[in-house]
């Protein structure tokens, strides 16, 4: 795994605080502004109980990869990791190209929720919409890391003032939890579970994203600390957001009338007049943006790890001279995209990337046991968990595909 010494590098320039908004960006993306609905068309009023659920997985799996990712941060994390643990390389190449599938299927389903919110707004043909989109946001993570990195946060302080907007507007309905909880809280029939992990299943997609914090190792400051205590703070942060605008939606409408909005979240506002609906409309359209454009870059540079570690085509290990991007993977995850975007609706594309990222944690997982079973040592400080953590984070992840399966077939 070697790099021609003339081959230029991915530069350093992202900042814990960029690091956080950049994994926020990621998980609040357009998966929550689009999923809700159809979330609380499964789970009814217990929609706050499956953002629970969901969040517990993500929790523990984001353990895992904070400790991973302190003791080897480098681009194509989870590839890194299997190949560090078990030294097969087939096992490795299937997991990077796993992890650049759920990126390039995460990105279409995005792209889909943007052209969805837009025809709240104007009359575009779907397959328009999807091309133009696609085509710009390419162009725009070819430019450059830092200026990716600044439009991402720019877009997230706009979504999660989005997201407190919303919380403001309902704080009446947030006001009488305490006499409606016993509404919110699921009773212990084969009815209510169903749904609930049903649509617990489906939002976990509104939580992918903090592993992508690891694939920009190599453009992060002192990423032993950073990428950690990033990972947990953005996943804290998203948790908090979901877990109390999810009670706020179930208690503010009903579970039908949110599944029949495309802008859930700007059915939250209308209650303050058509403007207000509107402006939460652009909101989530920036959502969409903010999500696909993360998971582009997340692909691409996973591309450009795999590949520069020889586990990948050498071209897409080729870094531009004058942008120092990965061009020719940013190039190909794109059409990728476009093609996925073209091809699957919005529902199906979610449920097709949680399948995918739970397998891939549990894989994830299985790594950091093994790598602490056979007591690899790192020179440098880093942070470490019990052994219990990955073995709990596997056996979790699998269990959430079984239980999917069951539901499902029922």
């Amino acid at each position: 795994m070697t790099t021609e010494s003339k081959q230029p590098r991915l530069r350093r320039s992202i900042s814990l605080p960029l690091l956080v908004a950049y994994g926020v960006g990621t998980m609040v993306g357009g998966g929550f502004y689009a999923l809700l609905g159809r979330v609380a068309s499964h789970a009814g009023m217990h929609t706050p109980i499956a953002f629970l659920i969901a969040a517990g997985v993500a929790f523990i799996t984001a353990m895992s990869f904070g400790e991973l990712a302190s003791r080897l941060p480098y681009s194509a994390g989870e590839s890194r990791y299997v190949h560090e643990a078990f030294g097969w390389k087939w096992l490795s190449i299937l997991v990077g190209w796993a992890v650049i599938a759920t990126g390039v299927v995460s990105a279409a389903t995005l792209t889909r929720a943007f052209v969805g919110f837009s025809q709240d707004l104007i009359l575009l043909p779907t397959a328009l919409g999807i091309i133009l989109f696609v085509a710009v946001l390419t162009m725009i993570a070819i430019v450059g890391i830092l200026q990716s990195v600044w439009l991402v946060t720019t877009i997230t302080v706009i979504e999660v003032g989005g997201l407190i907007w919303v919380l403001a507007a309902n704080s009446r309905q947030l006001s009488k939890l305490p006499d409606r909880w016993i509404d919110v809280m699921p009773d212990a029939t084969w009815a209510s579970w169903s749904g609930i992990m049903m649509a617990g299943f489906l939002v976990f997609y509104a939580f992918i994203g903090f592993e992508d914090m690891v694939n920009e190792a190599e453009e992060v400051h002192d990423p032993r600390k950073n990428l950690p205590r990033g990972i947990l703070y953005a996943l804290i942060i998203t948790t908090a957001l979901y877990l109390v605008i999810a009670v706020a939606a179930v208690l503010a409408f009903s579970p039908d009338q949110l599944a029949r909005s495309r802008t859930p979240l700007a059915l939250l506002v209308s209650r303050q007049g058509k403007t207000a609906q509107v402006i939460m409309t652009y909101i989530s359209l920036l959502a969409g943006v903010n999500g696909a454009f993360v998971q582009l870059v997340m692909a691409s540079r996973v591309a450009y790890g795999m590949s520069d570690q020889g586990l990948g085509p050498r071209i897409l290990a080729v870094v531009n001279s004058r942008f120092r991007t990965p061009i020719y993977a940013t190039l190909l995850m794109g059409g990728f995209i476009l093609a996925f975007a073209l091809w699957l609706p919005l529902e199906v594309l979610a449920k097709i990337t949680s399948a995918i990222m739970l397998v891939i944690f549990a894989t994830v997982n299985a790594s950091l046991v093994r790598l602490k079973l056979k007591k690899v040592e790192v020179t440098e400080e880093i942070t470490e968990h019990s052994i219990v953590i990955p073995i709990l984070g596997c056996g979790l992840c699998i269990l959430f595909v079984m239980v999917q399966l069951f539901v499902a077939t029922r």
